[in-house]
């Protein structure tokens, strides 16, 4: 295996891993946004079609490896490859984890919003900051 190889890797690992969180939370968030529709018909209330957002949100991970992966670690890889490599490793892990703890205040976010029908704004904020922690990975990587 030559260097350039590693490089690579360190892309892939990136998108791989991003991905990987995004699935996670994903699954996570729309269990949640199940449960709470479920309750809302058992009940018959009206089910909140806007826990669809709360169900997605962990998916904009995957984009933010993707970018990374084409704009900085394909280039940076046959210049750098360990940097590549490392950077990759780190950025996916950042990405996955933030997209993992998105999924889980989106899940939050469905049960309150199921139940009371109020607090959008303030759920959607806090999913918005497990958010940041992958845009942050994702620029700082891109500026390293």
């Amino acid at each position: 295996m030559n260097a350039e190889f590693f490089g690579m890797l360190g892309a892939a690992i990136c998108m791989g891993i991003a991905a990987i969180g995004s699935a996670i939370g994903i699954g996570i968030a729309g269990q949640g946004a199940i449960g709470a529709w479920k309750r809302c018909y058992v009940n018959n209330k009206p089910a909140p079609f806007i826990l669809t957002v709360f169900a997605g949100a962990p998916l904009t991970q995957t984009i933010y490896g993707f970018l990374l992966m084409t704009i900085k670690l394909n280039s940076l890889g046959a210049e750098n490859p360990g940097k590549a490599l490392g950077l990759g490793l780190c950025s996916g892990l950042a990405m996955c984890f933030s997209a993992i703890a998105q999924g889980k205040a989106g899940a939050a976010g469905s049960d309150a919003l199921g139940e009371t029908g109020k607090g959008f704004a303030q759920y959607i904020m806090v999913v918005g900051l497990c958010e940041s922690v992958a845009l942050f990975a994702m620029v700082f990587s891109m500026i390293a």
